[in-house]
């Protein structure tokens, strides 16, 4: 928004997002900023639940507040506690591959919680299985839409196009029917497999297959077969294995500034001990040299 829009207090705010209804406000505007939209809607709120074979039930949540807390609340929930990451690095730098693009998971979220059908009282809820993630919103299709509808290019038609267009506003979504678009496009550039979209009478159901991509998968194996060259290994040693790996050619110095907690004389100590252990080898001399990890 405007900065000079900003400046308007509450009742103006919410007067430009057109969430007055006359001299009430809508239920769309206690749904994206009540902090207990619970109070005015039945079942505005999000259940998250871990299943094993068999349908059992390990654990679950259940996330409350507005819409905009719902999404952070839930993205943070289902990436810490629901789902499994493989680690690789990158240098240094710790990575963490999710099976499902954070991207894609977070338009789902939003497409969900924009699109429900909040006459009905029952929550969106989300079912995380060993190899699977499905949201479950009980939505409503435009009459005459399908599934096929939703794959193919289609205007924007939200079902509540108020909160609809208060996330456009906040920058959160496009205002061009194009969330199931950005769902599949954000899993094909990750090299994920694309999610299933189902629409029967419970409502409108997105499913996740927990497919890792290659480039994680491959670069966990290899990190496995070093594991077991370098077991009893310091956390520094690691350290300077992982940075030599990109960088072979790097000085004392060089490594000493790039990794925390090390000075020049620790580096040239732990550099000894590796090539004791015939993990690293010096190729060549002092200023035309560089490091060889032996595998």
């Amino acid at each position: 928004m405007e900065d000079a829009d900003l400046m308007d207090d509450n009742h103006g705010l919410l007067e430009k997002l057109r969430l007055y209804e006359g001299d009430y406000l809508k239920r769309a505007a206690a749904l994206l900023f009540h902090p207990d939209p619970e109070r005015y809607v039945t079942g505005a709120f999000v259940k998250v639940g871990f299943f094993r074979e068999g349908m059992d039930l390990v654990y679950q949540d259940e996330v409350h507040g507005n819409l905009f807390q719902q999404i952070v609340k839930l993205m943070d929930l289902l990436c810490t506690k629901y789902m499994k990451a493989i680690v690789t690095y990158e240098g240094i730098h710790r990575i963490e591959t999710l099976p499902i693009p954070r991207e894609a998971l977070r338009e789902a979220l939003l497409n969900a919680c924009i699109n429900k059908d909040y006459a009905e009282p029952s929550p969106i809820q989300i079912r995380v299985y060993e190899n699977k993630l499905e949201i479950v919103n009980g939505g409503v299709l435009p009459d005459g839409w399908t599934v096929e509808t939703l794959l193919s290019s289609h205007r924007s038609f939200p079902y509540n196009p108020d909160i609809a267009n208060t996330f456009f506003r906040s920058g959160e979504i496009e205002a061009w029917g194009r969330g199931i678009e950005r769902i599949i496009m954000a899993c094909k550039n990750d090299g994920f497999s694309i999610p299933e979209f189902r629409y029967d009478a419970s409502g409108i159901w997105t499913i996740f297959k927990f497919e890792y991509p290659e480039r994680a998968t491959t670069q966990k194996t290899t990190q496995k077969t070093t594991q077991k060259t370098t077991q009893n290994l310091t956390e520094q040693q690691q350290t300077i294995l992982s940075f030599l790996k990109e960088h072979p050619e790097a000085t004392r110095k060089e490594i000493s500034e790039s990794i925390p907690n090390i000075t020049e004389d620790g580096v040239k100590y732990n550099l000894s001990r590796l090539q004791e252990r015939g993990l690293l080898e010096r190729v060549g001399g002092r200023k035309q040299g560089y490091w060889k990890i032996i595998e």
